[in-house]
């Protein structure tokens, strides 16, 4: 039934839990749905079934190796998707007995084939019996993907493995290879420096040796076993950016609180709250271990059988149950984990509007290649804090500009020049002929000749270059009005289809005397007047991927001496990420050119690997002569050893921008503006996942590279290990001039 009724964290509103081998499947799981359970997790086969010995086939006879009464059965699909069927444990396909380890093999290739055959939605492997070397393993599970369509397979994965517990699951193998074993584990994992704890191995290693010998496939996911004893938080994060499909929750992991009912440790909630709102089902494992008290008598005309509802502190709920479900003895578990879904703070309506996108790959846009659809211009006016964070800009820099024009009226000759032209709207040459007289030579008088506060005083030319279809001159007016000042607007745009936009945004506000618009590109078009303001919104979700400093430098010969442009400053970050969605979602291109493009992404289930460092900054107005916007960085992260080791998928890319004075808008994380969602992050995938070790840092090289008639990056991986350069002359990705 659920969790909870709410939508906002996908699959996680559904639990399951782990029983019994079962002979009738439909009986058990109609009991646990009353119980409220979503699936059921149950045994392939009886707990004493064993593979047939291998023998040679008699007339060509395939004899099954279940019988009907050893297996789990299912004659109807309805049932599969509510039972996930669970491998035996005693399978060890890396014994050191060779008799062991073949049965192991045998058992397991046979139940997995029969899961299929069921059609089961997934399967719970054991955990590996040597979590360092499990190589025969690895490999059964990889023949087994490779002929698998949509039934994953969950590795249970504990999340903290002791040593002692480790050398306990090995008591069937031979003694002497037992301790061959022990000895080759404990070398190589170092599990003094775990960051599961003094002699502890970190679960995530043994989760990596499997999937990465079984090429990170997309069907083999982790089933996170919880302990009473969790890694540090630092080691946990990683699991954000992992294929982590369940959290297997044991009953003695539970504490009872002063009324008996069984609930979790502080660190516990944190640990299921991060996995509800990642969207991953915990499943309940165990028998119920804790004695809850007995309901309350049922109220006055209640029907027979019926209790009085209680919540998991124990306080009545003010209503009678009749369910049957309610006295099972692993209901009150539920009603804890529904108590913790529950109250799981609300997803924002922004966040909302952008759960379509998470971990979904969009290719940049190239603006100066191609014209935008309305659809495009109107998603992107939609983000109202982003153009506050403009008029701001604006109306700061009309401000200084004032304050810059009455300071300067009280050293000046009143045969000075004003700072723009007056009102009219002819070329500007003959307006800058006219000198301010009388009331001009006071600082009062300057300042309100400067705010335009007569029909003939002088007014500030502003220009928007990229109007679109007129969010920002409709921001720079705003800001004018605040300020007082009177604006002569240069609405600059390509796109000849955003251009009747404007044309009616003009007509709606009275605007038309005011703003003049310019069907033509910025970088080809002669300004007839210089401009005091320069306004532009050309930033990609790496300031510079959408060719704004190309644009802005060819844009800054508008402005007059001492002009301001808006943005000011911009910088690039990067960041080391971890993100298996986004790993298998450029290999299933199976092509190079994906591998070396950069994507536009609402990052979601990852994992960002160490702090992200500075990486290119362009400034406006660029006095650099000449102007050179190639780049080249080496930057180094360093990382925490307690965090453990990880994988490295790619890096994940910001920026900060600088609009103008203190006023800041940016996707950088320490540093994001409240609300604003016109730009994703982008990521920059690497070909191979990287093994990164605990405390290892990670190096890398980026290129920013420019020709004629085209932008591009180049990135490279140095550290811990060497790797290619990526998208080598722009083969595979630019963005056009």
């Amino acid at each position: 039934m659920g969790l909870g009724k709410r939508t906002d964290y996908g699959d996680a509103k559904y639990a399951g839990v782990q029983v019994p081998f079962t002979g009738d499947v439909p009986a058990t799981v109609e009991a646990y749905s009353l119980c409220g359970f979503d699936f059921v997790v149950t045994p392939l086969v009886r707990d004493n079934w064993r593979p047939p010995a291998p023998a040679v086939p008699e007339n060509g006879s395939l004899p099954s190796p279940f019988n009907r009464d050893d297996c789990l059965y299912i004659n109807s699909s309805q049932w599969a998707n509510q039972v996930v069927g669970q491998v035996s444990d005693w399978i060890q396909p890396d014994s050191p007995d060779p008799a062991v380890r073949q049965q192991s093999v045998a058992a397991l290739r046979h139940q997995l084939g029969w899961a299929a055959h069921l059609g089961l939605q997934a399967v719970v492997l054991p955990p590996p019996h040597r979590p360092a070397r499990c190589p025969n393993y690895a490999q059964v599970l990889s023949q087994a993907l490779q002929g698998l369509t949509h039934m994953a397979l969950w590795l249970t994965v504990p999340l903290v493995i002791s040593n002692q517990s480790e050398q306990d699951q090995q008591q069937g193998a031979q003694q002497g290879a037992q301790g061959q074993g022990r000895t080759e584990q404990n070398g190589g994992a170092g599990a003094a420096a775990s960051p599961a704890g003094p002699g502890a191995l970190d679960g995530w290693e043994a989760w990596h040796q499997v999937r990465a010998q079984c090429d990170h496939h997309n069907l083999l996911g982790a089933a996170l076993l919880v302990g009473p004893t969790l890694p540090s938080a630092a080691s946990l994060d990683r699991w954000r950016g992992e294929s982590v499909k369940a959290v297997l929750l044991p009953t003695a992991v539970f504490t009872a609180n002063k009324r008996g009912y069984p609930v979790l440790s502080k660190p516990h909630q944190e640990l299921l709250a991060m996995f509800f709102k990642m969207g991953v089902q915990v499943v309940l494992t165990g028998e119920a271990c804790h004695d809850v008290p007995p309901p309350a008598p049922p109220a006055p005309g209640a029907p027979a059988g019926a209790a009085v509802a209680v919540g998991p502190d124990g306080s009545p709920l003010g209503f009678s149950i009749s369910n049957p479900g309610e006295a099972h003895p692993l209901r009150p578990y539920w009603d804890y984990l529904c108590f913790l879904f529950r109250r799981l703070e609300a997803v924002g309506e922004q966040e909302r509007q952008e759960a379509s996108y998470r971990d979904y790959l969009q290719v940049p846009l190239q603006p100066l290649q191609d014209n935008l659809e309305s659809q495009t211009y109107e998603t992107f006016e939609k983000d109202v804090q982003k153009y506050k964070l403009y008029e701001e800009a604006v109306y700061k820099a009309l401000k200084d500009k004032l304050a810059a024009a009455a300071a300067s009226s009280e050293t000046s000759s009143p045969y000075d020049l004003p700072i723009a032209s007056t009102s009219g709207r002819g070329s500007g040459r003959q307006h800058h002929h006219q000198t301010t007289h009388g009331s001009s030579s006071s600082p009062a008088a300057a300042a309100a000749a400067a705010s335009g506060g007569g029909d003939g005083g002088p007014v500030v030319v502003l220009m928007v270059v990229g109007a679109g279809r007129g969010p920002l001159v409709r921001a720079s007016m705003r800001a004018a009005s605040r300020a007082g000042v009177r604006l002569r607007v240069y609405a600059v745009e390509k796109n000849p289809n955003a251009i009747v936009h404007i044309q009616q945004m003009l007509r709606s506000e009275g605007w038309e005397a005011d703003v003049s618009i310019v069907s033509a590109d910025m970088r080809h078009w002669q300004a007839p007047e210089p401009a005091e303001i320069l306004v532009s919104e050309l930033l990609g979700s790496f300031g510079d991927n959408e060719l704004s400093p190309e644009c802005l430098d060819g844009a800054q010969r508008f402005l007059a001496p001492g002009g301001i442009s808006i943005p000011q400053s911009y910088t690039s970050y990067l960041a080391p990420a971890t993100s298996h969605k986004l790993h298998h979602d450029v290999k299933s291109y199976k092509d190079l050119e994906h591998f070396e493009t950069p994507y536009v992404v609402r990052l979601h289930r990852h994992h960002l690997l160490a702090a992200t460092q500075p990486l290119f900054t362009f400034s406006h107005p660029n006095p650099s002569e000449p102007i050179d916007n190639s780049r080249y960085a080496s930057v180094t992260f360093t990382r925490d050893p307690a965090a453990g080791a990880a994988v490295l998928h790619g890096f994940a890319g910001y920026f900060e921008c600088s609009l103008y004075g203190d006023v800041l808008l940016s996707i950088h994380p320490p540093s994001h503006s409240e609300n604003m969602f016109s730009w994703f992050p982008i990521f920059f995938p690497l070909r191979e996942p990287v093994y990164v070790p605990a405390g290892a840092p990670v190096e890398m090289q980026m290129w920013r590279c420019c020709s004629a008639h085209k932008v591009w990056y180049e990135w490279a991986v140095t550290a811990p290990v060497a790797g290619p350069i990526h998208n080598v002359g722009g083969r595979s990705y630019w963005v056009g001039l």
